[in-house]
């Protein structure tokens, strides 16, 4: 069942503009962004600031040493964020944080500072779901109704549906999530980091022209990625792998390059996607699609998922990196909906999980 959070007065239908500050800090991606939402229901983005900790080609991001670069530039992306909206903290009606899921330590660095900042200005406190953040930036941005929401990022892969103020899930990852995937592979191509390892997995695939054998593993509406992980790092040792693409002891039409298999992991898991995600538009009879996270920037899959919508007789929505990738900006807007609708907490009770699934989530501002 959803968690009900407490209440305070509901500011349904407010008789001046209230403002958000949104800190988000779950992974690597920091952000601090500013929403405003006006008596007349409209929403302003008056600012969206991020700092990503990018590690070098191979590695990934350890907790600890991503929780020490929040720390170090948070209090620089706050006040980026504040000159950018052109206002001072004391002009806030409320400070959002992210509650959960994502990496602990990260997560508690950034709480800390939202925590501090509450009890420095006497500003309610309101924690957010990250994933319903992505969904409601996501809707906001679009103006997508009632979607299908297919929610994939570096930590989490759902398909998503709304129903009796709740995100129900309809399917997800049976083991690692779809950014995950990509991010490992991009390691073992030892792929630069920089701005994302998934956009350069994306770029190299567009050079790719052969189509390598690999696992489809859909598991009625689940999916399962470890075992396509495991499967494309061994054509790695294959003796017709060329990792640069030159030909040398056998004919070219045999080569496998990187390229190509970033061509094959692209082609192979996004196809499984669409799969469980054209089945939730069957069971409920929507016509829309809403692609939210960081993968939802791959311009494949969005080309992917806008075929099949297409031939349903539907359209696809999604954003773009300002909004798709992790930001600031998507907490705002999730916690002033929340606090709209009566939703704070007392300092004592500002924890954080890595583990918070998005239907244990009560939608209240939905009816």
């Amino acid at each position: 069942m959803p968690v009900r959070v407490p209440r305070s007065t509901p500011l349904k239908n407010p008789e001046r503009p209230v403002l958000a500050l949104g800190l988000e800090g779950s992974a690597n991606k920091l952000g601090a962004g500013v929403i405003r939402h006006s008596p007349d229901g409209s929403s302003t983005v008056l600012s969206n600031v991020r700092h990503t900790y990018i590690t070098p080609p191979g590695e990934g991001f350890q907790p600890r040493d991503t929780a020490l670069h929040h720390r170090e530039w948070i209090f620089k992306v706050i006040g980026d964020c504040l000159t950018d909206a052109a206002i001072t903290l004391t002009d806030l009606d409320c400070i959002c944080y992210t509650k959960g899921p994502g990496m602990g330590a990260p997560l508690q660095s950034v709480a800390l500072v939202a925590r501090t900042l509450s009890l420095l200005y006497n500003k309610p406190l309101v924690p957010v779901n990250h994933c319903v953040g992505h969904i409601e930036m996501g809707r906001e941005i679009t103006g997508a109704k009632n979607p299908v929401v297919l929610y994939v990022s570096g930590g989490n892969t759902q398909v998503i549906a709304y129903s009796r103020q709740c995100y129900r899930i309809f399917g997800e990852t049976l083991d690692i999530a779809v950014g995950n995937c990509l991010d490992r592979f991009a390691r073992i191509l030892n792929l630069s980091n920089y701005p994302s390892p998934g956009f350069n997995i994306e770029q190299l695939s567009k050079q790719g022209k052969r189509l390598v054998s690999l696992p489809y593993a859909t598991k009625g509406m689940d999916v399962s990625l470890s075992g396509i992980l495991t499967a494309i790092e061994s054509y790695t040792f294959d003796k017709r792998y060329r990792p640069d693409g030159a030909p040398k002891s056998v004919e070219d039409d045999d080569i496998i390059t990187p390229a190509d298999l970033c061509f094959s992991l692209q082609e192979t898991v996004f196809a499984m996607l669409v799969e469980i995600t054209e089945r939730a538009m069957a069971h409920i009879g929507s016509k829309e699609v809403l692609i939210v996270g960081g993968v939802g920037c791959n311009e494949r899959l969005q080309e992917m998922m806008g075929i099949m919508a297409q031939e349903r007789g539907g359209q696809v929505f999604a954003t773009d990196e300002r909004f798709c990738i992790d930001n600031g900006i998507m907490i705002a807007q999730a916690g002033l909906l929340s606090y709209r609708m009566g939703v704070t907490i007392p300092v004592s009770k500002s924890t954080c999980t890595q583990r918070f699934r998005t239907d244990e989530v009560h939608v209240a501002w939905r009816a």
